[in-house]
């Protein structure tokens, strides 16, 4: 097993919480490269955390990948090691790990993390990230078998989120907003492929309807191809479409929350 450990959480910068889960690996496995994918997930927010994940992951190298967004709290949920390409993703069965393990080419196998011999003790019901997920995380990188972790569980009992929406038809491209990042750019679950089905190319403009309302936005390779202040719409660095205002924030502008529905077409 690579020595590669990654870590993506909500536990924010402001606090020791991601310090003490370098802490661990670092004292099970001390030639351990410890990746910070985002600690600055919105609190409690699966869906954004498992958007980040599963566009990262193809730029990271083969290891072990924690990730912790947990509204429950530890609860009833199940702690879960998956393995799915060349990568075995540790984190709560919430379905935040459901997209990542898509995106490595689905599932292997999968065990439920009971043996507390690879936890550090005690464990706190609250903080799973630094007393289970990475004491275990260590313990694969140093060679353990992930058979080791606990019982097997079939692949079909996993929790998965529901995939993003999307549909072309009749000249439009509906979808929703997959994610908002704190610059305020919104990305949508439509993809550039979708827009160039439509016949969509760098230099149109663009009707978005937003329920009853609809505004015209350009659609560019950038969003500074307009002036500070506009709205663009341009093709970002995971292939989606995102809405974007220059030097400002397109979803206080708009009113797009995560999840809000989108449908794009081109102008006339």
């Amino acid at each position: 097993m690579t020595s590669v450990i990654s870590l993506l959480t909500d536990y924010g910068l402001e606090d020791g919480y991601v310090a003490a889960c370098h802490g661990v690996i670092i004292g099970i496995s001390p030639e351990s490269r410890i990746v910070d994918v985002c600690h600055l997930i919105p609190s409690g927010d699966v869906r954004r955390a498992a958007a980040i994940l599963a566009q990262t992951i193809a730029y990271l190298p083969p290891g072990v990948h924690v990730a912790v967004v947990d509204p429950a709290g530890g609860g009833s949920r199940r702690a879960v090691a998956v393995e799915a390409g060349d990568h075995v993703f540790l984190g709560p069965d919430n379905g935040l790990l459901s997209w990542a393990i898509h995106a490595s080419g689905g599932a292997r196998v999968a065990y439920e993390l009971t043996n507390e011999a690879f936890f550090l003790k005690p464990v706190s019901p609250t903080f799973h990230g630094r007393d289970l997920f990475a004491p275990v995380a260590a313990h694969l990188a140093i060679g353990r078998d992930l058979a080791e972790l606990g019982p097997e569980i079939p692949l079909n009992r996993l929790v998965s989120l529901p995939a993003p929406t999307s549909l072309v038809q009749e000249g439009t491209a509906e979808g929703e907003v997959l994610s908002v990042d704190r610059h305020g750019n919104t990305q949508l679950s439509i993809s550039a492929g979708d827009l160039a089905t439509l016949g969509v190319r760098p230099g149109d403009t663009l009707v978005v309807w937003l329920g009853r309302r609809r505004v015209s936005v350009p659609f560019k390779e950038t969003f500074a191809a307009v002036p500070p202040g506009e709205l663009v719409a341009f093709t970002d660095s995971a292939g989606l479409v995102a809405l974007a205002v220059n030097s400002g924030d397109a979803s206080q502008r708009l009113g797009l929350p995560p999840g809000a529905h989108v449908r794009l077409s081109l102008v006339p």
